[in-house]
């Protein structure tokens, strides 16, 4: 289970260092191997596990094609999916075509999101943050919405 949030520097070739950790699940759950693709949703990318981005893949391809948006979905995290390897130092490329997506130059968040990770622009990242603590603090929110959580 990947949790919290995380600033770090994308090198000069790109690659990030993958906070420690989170190195042996890693390690353990996919040999090191990762897929990096865009997010549909948010200009950020999403990072998975193998074993959780072949689920994801299912649940792609399960997509109807004559549906426009299922078909726009599919085609946004599937052409963009791309196979990286954490090296020895727990580093990642970030494949550049991605970088430009999701507009990521130096400072980044890399965000625990339960099965995946999101990687963000730090910048863009902290303005979602602020903007998402505004609206679930203002007294106008719309509660019928919101899911019911106990804790």
């Amino acid at each position: 289970m990947f949790r919290g949030a995380n600033s770090i520097n994308l090198d000069s070739k790109g690659r990030i260092a993958v906070p420690a950790k989170y190195r042996p699940v890693i390690s353990e759950s996919s040999n090191s191997h990762l897929i990096i693709t865009c997010d549909p949703y948010d200009n950020c990318l999403l990072i998975f596990t193998l074993e959780d981005w072949e689920n994801t893949e299912a649940d792609l391809q399960s997509l109807s094609n004559s549906k426009r948006n299922h078909r726009r979905i599919k085609r946004i995290m599937l052409s963009h999916a791309t196979e990286v390897d954490m090296d020895v130092n727990g580093r990642l490329l970030i494949p550049s075509v991605l970088r430009e997506r999701a507009e990521l130059v130096k400072e980044v968040m890399l965000t625990g999101n339960g099965k995946t990770f999101q990687l963000w622009d730090k910048g863009r990242w902290d303005r979602l943050d602020e903007e998402d603590m505004a609206v679930m603090t203002a007294e106008e929110l719309d509660s019928d919405d919101l899911p019911v959580l106990d804790y």
